[in-house]
């Protein structure tokens, strides 16, 4: 994967600049140029501050298919999916899905 690429293409998506990706993420402007001009893998520490900004995770900056962000009303559906049964998952799919089409 080129990084570089997909940090284009995400500051592109959102209309920023690289001034407004700094501010975003609390990174310094020279860290963000030193990151685009070497043309290399930032480090883990500094792709997830990059991250951060973006209000994406790691996994879904690496995702090859399209990214969902993870909104808070999705963490909190993901929360409470998590302790329901087999039944219960299947029941809250179908309304969902009848819910859907109408």
């Amino acid at each position: 994967m080129d990084v570089n690429s997909k940090l284009n293409k995400l500051m592109t998506e959102r209309g920023w600049t690289r001034y407004k990706l700094a501010k975003e993420c609390g990174l310094s402007e020279s860290t963000l140029a030193n990151v685009f001009s070497r043309n290399t893998m930032p480090s883990l520490a500094t792709l997830e501050t990059i991250c951060l900004g973006f209000k994406i995770s790691l996994s879904q900056f690496f995702a090859e298919d399209e990214m969902i962000e993870c909104t808070p009303e999705l963490k909190d559906l993901f929360e409470a999916w998590r302790y329901l049964t087999p039944d219960q998952k299947e029941a809250v799919l179908a309304v969902m899905k009848a819910m859907r089409n109408q």
